[in-house]
């Protein structure tokens, strides 16, 4: 058996998400790669991914990973891949691993990114990439109320109520908000994430820097566990996964945690 890793980008806005839906008249991410390796090798293949992004999420670094039973060059799926997926999805690397390796499990970090467009006007070139925010945002604030997230806490009042995973202990390594002229970024680096965190945290610090909540009140909603106390699910198109990290460059595990 060989086992190949593929590193992708894809534009979610007409995408049901990362994961198959089996039966469900949709188009995923999944779906659209098992589809062109099993045209590609003429027979089923089965595709693992390391993160389930949600509707309307794109992805600069997802990876997936595939099994075959024979060996094909990886160019064959650095470019002949590329011309049987839709324009929405493209591989940007591929290489052999070991055998069965899992790009979920064997995950030490991943990277997000959500922007607000923070104009009265919209944008129409990046409708789908930012959330409109019309109002000044004071992502000054915003980084004072994100810094308490920072560390190895319980994020039970920053997940869905339908999130799968059987606990909220997550590490945070870095929360960093910045302003990139009408652009307000939000980079957020952990081990792992419950379903919808990222968004509810961007959703949390959206009401922050409209001074709809104090920063200061930011570690009590945390310590509260309870998701009413934080802020909406931010929408999804502000969102991307930069990347999915394999080796050592993760930071150090934040002191005192």
């Amino acid at each position: 058996m060989y086992t190949y890793r593929l590193v992708i980008e894809y534009d979610g806005t007409h995408l049901a998400g990362f994961q198959r839906q089996d039966g469900a008249p949709v188009r995923t991410v999944q779906g659209e790669l098992e589809a062109a390796l099993s045209r590609m090798v003429k027979s089923p293949v089965a595709v693992r991914g390391a993160s389930r992004t949600d509707a309307g999420v794109h992805a600069l670094g997802q990876v997936v990973a595939f099994d075959l039973e024979r060996a094909l060059p990886v160019v064959a799926f650095e470019r002949g891949l590329n011309s049987e997926l839709p324009r929405s999805i493209a591989v940007r690397a591929a290489d052999l691993v070991e055998p069965g390796w899992n790009p979920k499990r064997s995950a030490r970090g991943k990277l997000y990114r959500y922007t607000y467009w923070n104009e009265r006007a919209p944008t129409a070139l990046e409708r789908h990439r930012v959330w409109h925010v019309p109002l000044p945002l004071d992502a000054a604030a915003m980084q004072r109320a994100a810094t308490p997230l920072i560390g190895t806490h319980d994020f039970q009042s920053f997940r869905s109520a339908n999130c799968a995973a059987r606990h909220a202990r997550r590490t945070m390594y870095r929360l960093d908000v910045h302003r990139e002229g009408p652009r307000v970024v939000l980079e957020v680096l952990g081990n792992a994430f419950c379903r919808n965190m990222v968004r509810i945290i961007a959703g949390t610090l959206r009401d922050v820097g409209l001074g709809r909540i104090e920063p200061e009140s930011m570690p009590e909603r945390l310590l509260a566990r309870d998701r009413t106390a934080t802020g909406m699910t931010a929408p999804p198109q502000g969102l991307v996964l930069v990347e999915v990290i394999y080796d050592d460059r993760l930071p150090p595990r934040p002191e005192g945690q």
